[in-house]
């Protein structure tokens, strides 16, 4: 008979420990897990690092008072016919994201922002990183030029972070047609010639957290902070992959993005 310890943990497991969500039980078999297996100890920390940075941003909006329109009492007179729209919605994001598979979870994420995001930067990142000549409009040497044009085209600061401790080096960008209007499209590449892809443009949703999504040997990490959607696209070791997106992450957030 297994017993706890015996019984493989899953992803669930994984994000319910960071959530302080676990059952007691599972709790002693889960940190042996993370002992054993350093890779999914990594992605905890990351995780739980990403945690603490949205509580201690957004938790004092837990504090403001409900709007009127949004009590029970107001809610229960309203009419529901946005609840055909949010159907639709979700249906139409199953069919944009059909062959996109994902595990994580994300705090007021809809799927359909997730699936139009990641299926954009997903699309645009197995397109250009295989060009050799031409992989985007404006090269990195030119950085500065870069920036203040995806500024001004997006309609917030587009900045192109420092990414040498991961050993990858800015390629260059361009500017996209994104989800809700124009995406900025940033290039790094490492000297053995590995491509990772920054994706933005703006989000109807106001924060959320990480999630990640993967097609045909190419994952992506989504998360959107202060009404801009990023997704970090590139390879299938979803450590490194976190590893990049959480330098993009902290220095958007130290830079004020």
């Amino acid at each position: 008979m297994m017993t706890d310890h015996n019984i493989p943990v899953t992803e669930d497991e994984l994000h319910a420990y960071v959530d302080n969500e676990l059952p007691v039980e599972r709790r002693a078999a889960v940190e042996a897990w993370l002992e054993a297996h350093p890779d999914d100890a990594e992605r905890v920390t990351s995780w739980r690092a990403m945690s603490d940075a949205l509580h201690a941003k957004y938790d004092s909006v837990a504090d403001e008072p409900v709007p009127h329109s949004l009590s029970v009492d107001q809610l229960s007179r309203t009419p529901r016919r946005w609840m055909m729209g949010a159907i639709a919605a979700s249906l139409l994001a199953f069919a944009v994201g059909g062959g996109i598979g994902w595990a994580a979870r994300g705090a007021n994420a809809t799927p359909s922002a997730f699936a139009s995001f990641t299926g954009d930067a997903l699309g645009a990142h197995k397109l250009y990183v295989v060009e050799v000549r031409h992989p985007v409009e404006v090269a990195g040497s030119d950085k500065a030029h870069l920036q203040q044009w995806l500024s001004k085209r997006c309609g917030w600061e587009v900045r192109a972070p420092e990414l040498d401790a991961t050993g990858l080096k800015l390629v260059g960008g361009r500017l996209l047609p994104g989800p809700t209007g124009p995406a900025s499209f940033l290039m790094y590449e490492t000297a053995s010639g590995e491509r990772f892809t920054i994706f933005a443009a703006r989000a109807e949703t106001e924060t959320t957290q990480m999630r990640y999504a993967v097609n045909d040997g190419t994952g992506a990490l989504f998360w959107a902070d202060r009404g801009v959607g990023y997704v970090v696209s590139g390879g299938t070791d979803r450590t490194r992959l976190e590893h990049v997106a959480r330098l993009v992450y902290d220095q958007n957030e130290k830079a004020g993005l």
